[in-house]
């Protein structure tokens, strides 16, 4: 066994706690760090393949209903272990125009950072974090392997937000 499946992975950033701060590069290859977005919130959506039935399900569904985001002053940052290359293809087959982020290399790194990288199937698990504008973690949600995250839990997570 090589040392990363061996590694101990993190824990997920508790509730309230400041989420890790990271830089990645988009579909575009420009970075994109995590703190430059302070004063919105941000909706951090692990998944882990581009290409895939549930992902693309998933992710037609933020893109359909971005104005839900949109109204909250949400950014969405989706994240895979897929490179810029298969990122930049997948964004324009869908028509995705979030950000789609690189957690190529270190393969997985971010997606461990939030205890969400399965590294022995090398990919980041179906995660959701809803960030506030200050940059802590106030929604959190993990899937288990082959079932969607339900959209309505973004809508109240993001209401929650309005009210705090």
């Amino acid at each position: 066994m090589t040392a990363a499946v061996d590694a101990v992975p993190a824990a997920l950033p508790a509730l309230g706690s400041a989420a890790p701060d990271f830089e990645l590069a988009n579909q575009y290859g420009e970075p994109v760090r995590l703190s430059s977005f302070r004063g919105q919130n941000v909706a951090l959506v692990f998944y882990p393949f581009a290409f895939s039935g549930i992902c693309t399900g998933e992710l037609c569904e933020i893109r359909d209903n971005l104005a839900t985001f949109e109204d909250a002053d949400t950014v969405v940052l989706a994240v895979s272990v897929d490179s810029k290359f298969s990122l930049r293809a997948y964004a324009a087959q869908e028509g995705y125009t979030f950000d789609m982020l690189a957690d190529f290399w270190p393969h997985g790194g971010v997606a461990d950072a939030y205890g969400v990288f399965d590294a022995g199937s090398g990919m980041a698990k179906r995660a959701t974090f809803i960030i506030d504008a200050e940059g802590k973690v106030r929604y959190s949600v993990v899937n288990p392997r082959g079932q969607a995250r339900d959209f309505a839990e973004y809508r109240s997570a993001l209401a929650g937000l309005k009210r705090a």
